[in-house]
């Protein structure tokens, strides 16, 4: 019931590390998101472009031609869809980022950010299952708060 692949965004916006700075700054804004994951050709995980990155840019020469490459972040936290929300629950309360990409088979698959968690909490207080969640978070040994390979 509390695996990612119930939470999380599967309609994933990517980008490559070809990706210009300047185009990647405009999917943030137009998708209203704050970190996009970076992609290889075939859907694995390269990295996470945030703004929080983006900030470096205002320190280069601003040109055209800058690519996602030079501001990502590689070591990336990750999780597989079969994973506890609980589990991207306690990684979001001991790091500092709001989002996570989700993996199946290796490739990304979808993304769940704090504002997802938050949501679904919130759905399954309408339902009366945020005691049963709770009780989860007591009882989760799982701790799968690490980079990706």
């Amino acid at each position: 019931m509390f695996k990612l692949r119930n939470l999380m965004e599967k309609a994933v916006i990517t980008v490559t590390k070809d990706t210009l700075v300047y185009d990647a700054m405009a999917i943030l804004r137009k998708y209203n998101i704050t970190g996009i994951p970076v992609v290889n050709d075939d859907m694995t995980l390269a990295g996470i472009i945030t703004e929080k990155d983006l900030l470096r840019f205002l320190y280069t020469a601003a040109t055209d031609d800058l690519k996602i490459q030079d501001f990502m972040t590689e070591e990336v936290v990750s999780f597989d869809a079969e994973d506890s929300m609980i589990d991207v629950a306690d990684c979001f309360i001991k790091n500092d980022f709001r989002r996570v990409p989700i993996l199946e088979n290796g490739k990304v698959a979808g993304i769940v950010s704090k504002k997802d968690i938050v949501d679904y909490i919130l759905k399954m207080r309408k339902v009366g299952e945020v005691e049963l969640a709770l009780q989860s978070l007591h009882t989760s040994e799982n701790n799968n708060c690490s980079m990706a390979p």
